[in-house]
Parts: C-alpha cells; sequence; structure tokens
C-alpha cells in the first residue's frame, strides 16, 4: 500500500472539516441530498454516456493501483539485469534459461526466452516496444476516466448551483429564506470542488507517476536484455542502465558497491 496517498487523502479532508468547525461551522450542515444526487449523479451518468462498460467495470481496479501498486525499484532491477550479464558472459547466453524460474518480472522473462531462443535482434526490440506502448495505453485509457471525472464533477456543482439559484430567485418573497437557499445553493460547487481537488486530481497525478515507474522500469529492462543478447561486457550493460538513474541515485548506488567491495 502507498501510505502517502492514503494519508494525503485523509490530511485534505480532516483540514477542511477542521478549519469549518475551527470557524464555527458545523460540518453536517455540508450534507444536502438534491446536491448530491446532482454532482454525484450527475457524474456518474455523464461518465458511463462517455466510456465503454467494459473499461467502466476495470475503473475500480485502476484507482486501487494508485494506493495499492508497489513500483518496482530501478536500482534492483539494474543489479538483476547486470548479473544475468554476468552469467551471460561467463557460461553463455543458453545458461539464462536455468535462471528464468528465479526472475521476478513476467517482462524480464519474456525478453530472456526471445534471446535464448536466439530471435532476432531487431524482432525483440519491436516485441518489446510494443508491449510497452500496450502499457502505456492501457494506462493513459485509465487515467482518462479520473481526469473526466476531475472535469465533470465541477461542471455539475456549477450546474446544481445555477439550478439552485433560479429556485432561490423565483420565489422572493420571503427574505428571510435567501440566505440559507444560498447556501444550499452553493453546497453543489463546494461537491464538485470537492470531488475533482481531493479525490480525482491527487488519483490521476498518483497514477501519472506510476506510469512514468512503470515505463522506466520497462525501459531498463529493453535496454539490459538487448544489451545481454549483443553480448556486451557486464559492466557496459550496467553503464547503459545508470544513465537511467539520476546522478544522486547513481552515486549511491556506486558508494553502496564500494562499500561491498
Amino acid at each position: 500500500m502507498d501510505i502517502g496517498t492514503v494519508v494525503g487523502l485523509i490530511v485534505a479532508v480532516v483540514a477542511i472539516l477542521a478549519s469549518m468547525v475551527i470557524g464555527g461551522g458545523n460540518p453536517v450542515g455540508l450534507i444536502d441530498f438534491p446536491s448530491i444526487l446532482v454532482v454525484f449523479g450527475g457524474t456518474t451518468g455523464a461518465i458511463a454516456a462517455s466510456f465503454p462498460l467494459a473499461r467502466l467495470l476495470k475503473a475500480h481496479g485502476v484507482i486501487l493501483k494508485a494506493v495499492f501498486a508497489k513500483p518496482a525499484d530501478p536500482a534492483e532491477t539494474i543489479k538483476d539485469i547486470v548479473q544475468y550479464a554476468e552469467v551471460a558472459r561467463r557460461e553463455g547466453i543458453l545458461s539464462l534459461e536455468g535462471l528464468i524460474e528465479d526472475m521476478k518480472d513476467e517482462f524480464i522473462v519474456r525478453g530472456v526466452k526471445m534471446a535464448v531462443d536466439g530471435t532476432d535482434p531487431e524482432l525483440i526490440q519491436v516485441i518489446m516496444d510494443t508491449e510497452l506502448e500496450a502499457l502505456m495505453d492501457r494506462h493513459t485509457a485509465g487515467k482518462q476516466i479520473v481526469d473526466t471525472i476531475g472535469r465533470m464533477a465541477p461542471a455539475f456543482g456549477m450546474i446544481g448551483t445555477l439550478m439552485g439559484l433560479i429556485s432561490m430567485l423565483s420565489n422572493m418573497d420571503d427574505p428571510s429564506a435567501i440566505g440559507p437557499g444560498m447556501a444550499v445553493a452553493l453546497i453543489t460547487t463546494l461537491y464538485g470542488a470537492l470531488i475533482a481537488n481531493v479525490f480525482a486530481g491527487p488519483i490521476a497525478e498518483k497514477l501519472s507517476n506510476r506510469d512514468a515507474e512503470e515505463v522506466l522500469i520497462k525501459t531498463l529492462i529493453i535496454t539490459g536484455v538487448m544489451s545481454i543478447q549483443s553480448g556486451d561486457n557486464p559492466r557496459v550493460v550496467e553503464s547503459k542502465l545508470m544513465t537511467f538513474l539520476p546522478p544522486a541515485q547513481r552515486k549511491a548506488i556506486e558508494a553502496e558497491q564500494a562499500a561491498a567491495a
């Protein structure tokens, strides 16, 4: 579980409620069922009309990925690939077949299997690049639903506010009811803003980060497999892969290796 995501969402909600209580307000006063129906019902209907049902049924999995997905460590991936390169250099690339069961990433397994089978290097590159592109397309499709929620919810909040204002202005006989009526009308805008900025926006950004992390790992693997297949020295393989890491992380890995030596 990504504790940062959970804690961040909780902090945002608690801060909003606490600020209202400190300011003398009543959080219960934010509950208005007609406003909930407009914002949540309207957003749900618009999302259902915007996307195929098959994608919507998988949307919960996309959202949960932002909270529960555990990204692989690039440094560990590099370490594993360099070890495979050392074995291939010492015993031949066919020896990697005996290590397949111990490989942690299915993407590495597919690449190594193709290399062991003697598949043409250009074909290996094309197949692995195509799989990476398909992965990125799936991530984009999942994130698109969350992005759309972030756009639709404030729009329906504004629609609810306009409906409340129209209803209020059409009945001006009782001036004392104008204030409460205005408050109820504005609650829908609040609901839309909360959905967009407390839920949809952060989840969409987290999914973008997850995509970048996974793409980095897959790119490392493609580069490593192609380097092993071409018979590069393990140090050359490591040098190629280390270029994907930020300088600070490279120095930390190099310091760790020096200490281990």
